[in-house]
Protein backbone atom coordinates (compact mmCIF):
# COMPACT_ATOMS: atom_id res chain seq x y z
CA UNK A 1 0.00 0.00 0.00
CA UNK A 2 1.35 3.73 -1.11
CA UNK A 3 2.18 6.13 1.81
CA UNK A 4 0.63 9.07 2.39
CA UNK A 5 1.80 12.49 1.62
CA UNK A 6 2.16 13.43 5.06
CA UNK A 7 4.11 10.02 5.55
CA UNK A 8 6.06 10.56 3.00
CA UNK A 9 7.07 13.96 3.80
CA UNK A 10 8.74 12.58 6.90
CA UNK A 11 10.78 10.13 4.96
CA UNK A 12 11.76 12.86 2.51
CA UNK A 13 15.59 13.23 3.16
CA UNK A 14 15.42 9.45 2.68
CA UNK A 15 13.83 9.98 -0.96
CA UNK A 16 15.90 12.73 -1.51
CA UNK A 17 19.16 10.85 -0.97
CA UNK A 18 18.26 7.80 -2.45
CA UNK A 19 16.68 9.81 -5.69
CA UNK A 20 20.53 11.22 -5.96
CA UNK A 21 21.92 7.61 -6.16
CA UNK A 22 19.29 5.77 -8.37
CA UNK A 23 19.76 9.20 -11.06
CA UNK A 24 23.67 8.66 -10.81
CA UNK A 25 23.40 4.75 -11.60
CA UNK A 26 19.96 4.29 -13.11
CA UNK A 27 18.92 7.00 -15.48
CA UNK A 28 20.89 8.64 -18.54
CA UNK A 29 23.55 6.08 -17.78
CA UNK A 30 23.44 5.77 -22.31
CA UNK A 31 25.37 9.19 -22.09
CA UNK A 32 28.35 6.93 -21.32
CA UNK A 33 27.47 4.77 -24.56
CA UNK A 34 30.88 4.98 -26.02
CA UNK A 35 32.51 2.56 -23.05
CA UNK A 36 29.30 0.28 -23.24
CA UNK A 37 30.10 0.31 -27.37
CA UNK A 38 33.54 -1.03 -26.77
CA UNK A 39 32.04 -3.77 -24.18
CA UNK A 40 29.51 -4.73 -26.67
CA UNK A 41 32.10 -5.17 -29.52
CA UNK A 42 34.23 -7.70 -27.03
CA UNK A 43 31.41 -9.51 -26.16
CA UNK A 44 30.77 -10.35 -30.09
CA UNK A 45 27.39 -8.23 -30.41
CA UNK A 46 26.59 -7.88 -34.50
CA UNK A 47 29.91 -9.63 -35.04
CA UNK A 48 28.78 -12.10 -37.65
CA UNK A 49 27.82 -9.20 -39.57
CA UNK A 50 31.71 -8.86 -40.13
CA UNK A 51 31.85 -12.28 -41.38
CA UNK A 52 29.27 -12.77 -43.43
CA UNK A 53 29.85 -9.09 -45.50
CA UNK A 54 33.70 -9.89 -45.15
CA UNK A 55 34.33 -6.36 -44.02
CA UNK A 56 36.38 -6.88 -41.54
CA UNK A 57 39.00 -4.47 -39.75
CA UNK A 58 40.54 -5.28 -36.45
CA UNK A 59 39.99 -8.67 -34.16
CA UNK A 60 38.49 -8.75 -30.62
CA UNK A 61 39.07 -11.05 -28.23
CA UNK A 62 36.19 -11.87 -25.55
CA UNK A 63 36.74 -14.10 -22.24
CA UNK A 64 36.21 -17.37 -23.42
CA UNK A 65 39.42 -17.06 -25.88
CA UNK A 66 36.79 -16.71 -28.97
CA UNK A 67 37.63 -14.29 -31.43
CA UNK A 68 34.93 -11.51 -32.42
CA UNK A 69 35.47 -9.28 -35.44
CA UNK A 70 34.56 -5.35 -35.71
CA UNK A 71 33.75 -4.01 -38.96
CA UNK A 72 31.59 -0.62 -39.78
CA UNK A 73 28.27 -2.73 -40.18
CA UNK A 74 28.65 -3.63 -36.86
CA UNK A 75 29.23 0.10 -35.62
CA UNK A 76 25.87 0.96 -37.80
CA UNK A 77 23.65 -1.22 -36.05
CA UNK A 78 25.23 -1.03 -33.09
CA UNK A 79 25.16 2.85 -33.22
CA UNK A 80 21.27 2.43 -34.56
CA UNK A 81 20.39 0.63 -30.81
CA UNK A 82 21.89 3.95 -29.48
CA UNK A 83 19.87 6.22 -31.49
CA UNK A 84 16.70 5.20 -30.69
CA UNK A 85 17.43 4.94 -27.03
CA UNK A 86 18.53 8.53 -26.59
CA UNK A 87 15.43 9.45 -28.42
CA UNK A 88 13.43 7.96 -25.64
CA UNK A 89 15.39 9.61 -23.30
CA UNK A 90 14.36 12.61 -24.68
CA UNK A 91 11.30 12.52 -26.46
CA UNK A 92 9.40 10.27 -23.74
CA UNK A 93 9.63 13.38 -21.55
CA UNK A 94 6.07 14.89 -23.19
CA UNK A 95 3.71 12.19 -22.51
CA UNK A 96 5.43 11.57 -19.27
CA UNK A 97 4.05 15.13 -18.22
CA UNK A 98 0.71 14.59 -18.82
CA UNK A 99 0.35 11.12 -17.48
CA UNK A 100 2.28 12.05 -14.60
CA UNK A 101 0.11 15.56 -13.49
CA UNK A 102 -3.06 12.51 -13.55
CA UNK A 103 -1.45 9.92 -11.92
CA UNK A 104 1.37 11.28 -9.76
CA UNK A 105 4.86 9.78 -9.93
CA UNK A 106 4.32 6.67 -8.13
CA UNK A 107 3.49 4.71 -11.15
CA UNK A 108 5.63 6.56 -13.71
CA UNK A 109 8.04 5.29 -11.28
CA UNK A 110 7.30 1.73 -10.98
CA UNK A 111 7.21 1.40 -14.44
CA UNK A 112 10.32 2.96 -14.95
CA UNK A 113 12.52 0.78 -12.45
CA UNK A 114 11.23 -1.82 -14.21
CA UNK A 115 11.41 -1.31 -17.44
CA UNK A 116 15.62 -0.60 -16.39
CA UNK A 117 15.33 -3.97 -14.60
CA UNK A 118 14.27 -5.81 -17.63
CA UNK A 119 16.97 -3.94 -19.74
CA UNK A 120 19.81 -5.09 -17.61
CA UNK A 121 18.19 -8.58 -17.60
CA UNK A 122 18.17 -8.36 -21.92
CA UNK A 123 21.61 -7.53 -21.97
CA UNK A 124 22.82 -10.17 -19.68
CA UNK A 125 20.78 -13.12 -21.36
CA UNK A 126 21.97 -11.73 -24.95
CA UNK A 127 25.52 -12.23 -23.92
CA UNK A 128 25.29 -15.41 -23.34
CA UNK A 129 24.60 -15.99 -27.66
CA UNK A 130 25.20 -13.03 -29.04
CA UNK A 131 24.80 -14.47 -32.95
CA UNK A 132 21.36 -15.03 -32.15
CA UNK A 133 20.36 -12.96 -29.48
CA UNK A 134 21.88 -9.57 -30.52
CA UNK A 135 18.25 -8.41 -31.50
CA UNK A 136 17.87 -7.84 -28.44
CA UNK A 137 20.08 -5.06 -27.45
CA UNK A 138 17.54 -2.94 -29.35
CA UNK A 139 14.85 -3.62 -26.37
CA UNK A 140 17.48 -3.36 -24.19
CA UNK A 141 18.66 -0.38 -24.93
CA UNK A 142 15.08 1.08 -25.49
CA UNK A 143 14.02 0.26 -22.04
CA UNK A 144 16.98 1.51 -20.55
CA UNK A 145 16.32 4.98 -22.11
CA UNK A 146 12.74 4.77 -21.59
CA UNK A 147 13.37 3.66 -17.66
CA UNK A 148 15.80 6.27 -17.19
CA UNK A 149 14.15 9.09 -18.10
CA UNK A 150 10.93 7.54 -15.57
CA UNK A 151 13.31 8.12 -12.92
CA UNK A 152 14.69 11.34 -13.91
CA UNK A 153 11.33 13.23 -14.38
CA UNK A 154 9.67 11.74 -11.50
CA UNK A 155 12.59 12.41 -9.14
CA UNK A 156 12.59 16.36 -9.99
CA UNK A 157 9.36 16.49 -8.23
CA UNK A 158 10.45 15.47 -5.09
CA UNK A 159 12.23 19.05 -4.35
CA UNK A 160 8.65 20.64 -3.45
CA UNK A 161 8.79 18.97 -0.50
CA UNK A 162 11.86 20.99 0.64
CA UNK A 163 10.55 24.66 0.98
CA UNK A 164 13.52 27.11 0.96
CA UNK A 165 15.92 23.80 -0.30
CA UNK A 166 13.72 23.26 -3.28
CA UNK A 167 16.69 24.28 -5.84
CA UNK A 168 19.25 22.92 -3.91
CA UNK A 169 17.50 19.75 -3.67
CA UNK A 170 16.76 20.16 -7.51
CA UNK A 171 20.26 20.83 -8.41
CA UNK A 172 21.89 17.82 -6.91
CA UNK A 173 18.54 15.53 -8.81
CA UNK A 174 19.85 17.83 -12.33
CA UNK A 175 23.93 16.84 -11.35
CA UNK A 176 23.05 13.29 -10.72
CA UNK A 177 21.31 13.23 -13.96
CA UNK A 178 24.21 14.40 -15.67
CA UNK A 179 26.79 12.59 -13.96
CA UNK A 180 25.32 9.30 -14.76
CA UNK A 181 27.28 9.30 -17.98
CA UNK A 182 30.39 8.15 -15.30
CA UNK A 183 27.99 4.60 -14.67
CA UNK A 184 28.91 2.89 -18.04
CA UNK A 185 33.06 3.89 -17.97
CA UNK A 186 32.70 2.68 -14.30
CA UNK A 187 31.31 -0.78 -15.40
CA UNK A 188 34.31 -0.95 -17.94
CA UNK A 189 36.71 -0.51 -15.56
CA UNK A 190 35.19 -3.56 -13.98
CA UNK A 191 34.93 -5.47 -17.04
CA UNK A 192 38.66 -4.71 -17.97
CA UNK A 193 39.64 -6.61 -14.52
CA UNK A 194 37.94 -9.43 -15.59
CA UNK A 195 34.57 -9.63 -14.55
CA UNK A 196 32.13 -11.36 -16.89
CA UNK A 197 29.69 -8.65 -18.68
CA UNK A 198 27.19 -11.02 -17.72
CA UNK A 199 27.93 -11.10 -14.18
CA UNK A 200 27.79 -7.48 -13.94
CA UNK A 201 24.67 -6.83 -16.04
CA UNK A 202 22.83 -9.33 -13.37
CA UNK A 203 24.37 -7.23 -10.31
CA UNK A 204 23.00 -4.39 -12.19
CA UNK A 205 19.96 -6.09 -12.62
CA UNK A 206 19.24 -7.06 -9.12
CA UNK A 207 20.49 -3.64 -8.16
CA UNK A 208 17.59 -2.47 -9.72
CA UNK A 209 15.18 -4.31 -8.26
CA UNK A 210 15.88 -2.20 -5.53
CA UNK A 211 14.75 1.04 -6.80
CA UNK A 212 11.62 -0.66 -7.48
CA UNK A 213 10.79 -1.90 -4.45
CA UNK A 214 12.33 1.78 -2.46
CA UNK A 215 9.73 3.21 -4.70
CA UNK A 216 6.69 1.20 -3.51
CA UNK A 217 7.55 1.21 0.01
CA UNK A 218 8.12 5.15 0.06
CA UNK A 219 6.51 7.14 -2.69
CA UNK A 220 3.34 8.45 -1.81
CA UNK A 221 0.43 7.77 -4.41
CA UNK A 222 -0.90 10.94 -4.28
CA UNK A 223 1.12 13.85 -6.45
CA UNK A 224 3.48 16.09 -5.23
CA UNK A 225 1.86 19.53 -4.31
CA UNK A 226 3.58 22.52 -5.71
CA UNK A 227 5.04 24.87 -3.73
CA UNK A 228 2.60 27.49 -3.56
CA UNK A 229 -0.18 25.04 -2.40
CA UNK A 230 2.06 23.03 0.20
CA UNK A 231 0.80 24.51 4.01
CA UNK A 232 3.85 23.19 6.29
CA UNK A 233 2.72 23.16 10.12
CA UNK A 234 4.54 22.45 13.34
CA UNK A 235 3.09 20.87 16.40
CA UNK A 236 3.23 22.53 19.68
CA UNK A 237 2.47 20.93 22.85
CA UNK A 238 0.98 23.30 25.79
CA UNK A 239 2.57 22.43 29.24
CA UNK A 240 0.76 24.97 31.49
CA UNK A 241 0.75 28.29 32.76
CA UNK A 242 2.35 30.48 35.25
CA UNK A 243 1.78 33.92 36.99
CA UNK A 244 4.32 36.17 37.18
CA UNK A 245 4.24 37.64 40.81
CA UNK A 246 6.29 40.73 39.73
CA UNK A 247 3.85 42.04 36.98
CA UNK A 248 0.93 39.83 37.52
CA UNK A 249 1.55 38.63 33.61
CA UNK A 250 0.61 35.19 32.51
CA UNK A 251 2.91 33.13 30.57
CA UNK A 252 2.28 30.35 28.68
CA UNK A 253 5.15 27.61 28.93
CA UNK A 254 5.26 24.98 25.78
CA UNK A 255 7.51 22.42 24.51
CA UNK A 256 7.69 21.68 20.45
CA UNK A 257 7.49 18.63 19.27
CA UNK A 258 9.75 18.22 16.47
CA UNK A 259 6.90 16.42 13.90
CA UNK A 260 6.81 18.26 10.77
CA UNK A 261 2.95 17.62 8.80
CA UNK A 262 2.95 18.91 5.62
CA UNK A 263 -1.08 19.27 3.58
CA UNK A 264 -3.04 21.24 1.19
CA UNK A 265 -3.71 24.79 1.95
CA UNK A 266 -7.10 25.05 3.05
CA UNK A 267 -9.97 26.91 1.26
CA UNK A 268 -9.67 30.32 2.63
CA UNK A 269 -5.85 30.49 1.48
CA UNK A 270 -6.93 30.10 -1.73
CA UNK A 271 -9.58 32.55 -1.44
CA UNK A 272 -6.94 35.27 0.61
CA UNK A 273 -4.59 34.68 -2.46
CA UNK A 274 -7.16 35.02 -4.63
CA UNK A 275 -8.50 38.40 -3.57
CA UNK A 276 -4.28 39.28 -3.10
CA UNK A 277 -3.27 39.17 -6.42
CA UNK A 278 -5.10 41.51 -9.53
CA UNK A 279 -4.15 39.11 -12.32
CA UNK A 280 -4.88 35.82 -13.46
CA UNK A 281 -2.23 33.34 -14.82
CA UNK A 282 -1.28 33.22 -18.32
CA UNK A 283 -2.75 30.58 -20.39
CA UNK A 284 -1.33 27.56 -20.98
CA UNK A 285 -1.56 28.03 -25.00
CA UNK A 286 -0.10 31.40 -24.41
CA UNK A 287 3.46 30.30 -22.58
CA UNK A 288 3.96 27.46 -24.87
CA UNK A 289 3.23 30.25 -27.62
CA UNK A 290 5.46 32.63 -26.08
CA UNK A 291 9.10 34.27 -27.37
CA UNK A 292 11.37 33.11 -24.45
CA UNK A 293 9.83 29.64 -24.14
CA UNK A 294 10.20 29.01 -28.03
CA UNK A 295 13.88 29.70 -27.95
CA UNK A 296 14.72 27.95 -24.71
CA UNK A 297 13.09 24.80 -26.52
CA UNK A 298 15.54 25.35 -29.60
CA UNK A 299 18.58 26.15 -27.74
CA UNK A 300 17.88 22.86 -25.65
CA UNK A 301 16.87 20.39 -29.03
CA UNK A 302 20.45 21.95 -30.64
CA UNK A 303 22.33 21.11 -27.49
CA UNK A 304 20.50 17.62 -26.72
CA UNK A 305 21.21 16.64 -30.67
CA UNK A 306 25.01 17.89 -30.53
CA UNK A 307 25.32 16.05 -27.57
CA UNK A 308 23.71 12.45 -28.83
CA UNK A 309 25.79 13.42 -32.09
CA UNK A 310 28.97 13.13 -29.91
CA UNK A 311 28.34 10.51 -27.96
CA UNK A 312 27.41 8.41 -31.15
CA UNK A 313 30.22 9.01 -32.94
CA UNK A 314 32.99 9.60 -30.39
CA UNK A 315 34.64 6.47 -30.79
CA UNK A 316 34.75 6.49 -34.46
CA UNK A 317 36.50 10.41 -34.32
CA UNK A 318 39.12 8.69 -32.05
CA UNK A 319 39.84 5.83 -34.43
CA UNK A 320 40.44 8.16 -37.18
CA UNK A 321 42.42 10.72 -34.78
CA UNK A 322 44.99 7.43 -34.30
CA UNK A 323 44.62 5.69 -37.68
CA UNK A 324 44.85 8.61 -39.66
CA UNK A 325 41.97 7.22 -41.68
CA UNK A 326 43.97 4.08 -42.59
CA UNK A 327 41.19 0.99 -43.68
CA UNK A 328 44.16 -1.56 -42.80
CA UNK A 329 46.62 -0.79 -39.88
CA UNK A 330 49.29 -2.68 -37.90
CA UNK A 331 48.54 -4.79 -35.59
CA UNK A 332 49.87 -2.54 -32.98
CA UNK A 333 48.13 0.53 -34.34
CA UNK A 334 44.68 -1.35 -33.98
CA UNK A 335 45.96 -2.30 -30.68
CA UNK A 336 46.96 0.94 -29.79
CA UNK A 337 43.28 2.35 -30.87
CA UNK A 338 41.82 -0.06 -28.34
CA UNK A 339 43.71 1.67 -25.73
CA UNK A 340 43.32 5.20 -26.84
CA UNK A 341 39.29 4.74 -27.33
CA UNK A 342 38.82 3.48 -23.88
CA UNK A 343 40.91 6.03 -22.33
CA UNK A 344 39.59 9.01 -23.57
CA UNK A 345 36.08 7.40 -23.08
CA UNK A 346 36.82 6.54 -19.35
CA UNK A 347 37.83 10.46 -19.55
CA UNK A 348 34.82 12.15 -20.68
CA UNK A 349 32.65 9.81 -18.23
CA UNK A 350 34.55 11.07 -15.46
CA UNK A 351 34.52 14.77 -16.21
CA UNK A 352 30.47 14.10 -16.30
CA UNK A 353 30.99 13.92 -12.26
CA UNK A 354 31.59 18.16 -12.37
CA UNK A 355 28.20 18.19 -13.01
CA UNK A 356 27.46 16.87 -9.15
CA UNK A 357 29.85 18.85 -8.59
CA UNK A 358 28.43 22.86 -9.73
CA UNK A 359 25.11 21.97 -9.55
CA UNK A 360 24.25 22.35 -6.17
CA UNK A 361 26.61 25.57 -6.06
CA UNK A 362 24.20 26.77 -8.67
CA UNK A 363 21.01 25.92 -6.88
CA UNK A 364 21.88 27.72 -3.62
CA UNK A 365 22.60 30.78 -5.06
CA UNK A 366 19.32 30.41 -6.87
Amino acid sequence: MAPSLEKAYRRRWWMAATAIVENLFFSAVLLGWASLLIMLKHEGFYAHLCIENGTTDTNWTSDEGSVWRSCVEQDEMLNLGFTIGSFLLSAATLPLGFLMDRYGPRPIRLIGSSCFTASCAMMAAAAYDPKVLSILIFFAVSFNGFGGICLTFTSLTLPNMFGNLRSTILSLMIGSYASSAVTFPGVKLIYDLGVSFRVIMWVWTGMACLVFFNCFLNWPGEPFSGPEDINYTKNMKLNGVTDDKMTGDKHFTSETVMEDSMGAKQTGDKQAASRSTTTAPAPVCHSLCSPIFLWSVLAMAITQLRLIFFMGAINKMLEFLVTHGDPHPSKELQIEVENQVGFYSSVFGTLQLLCLVSCPLIGYIM
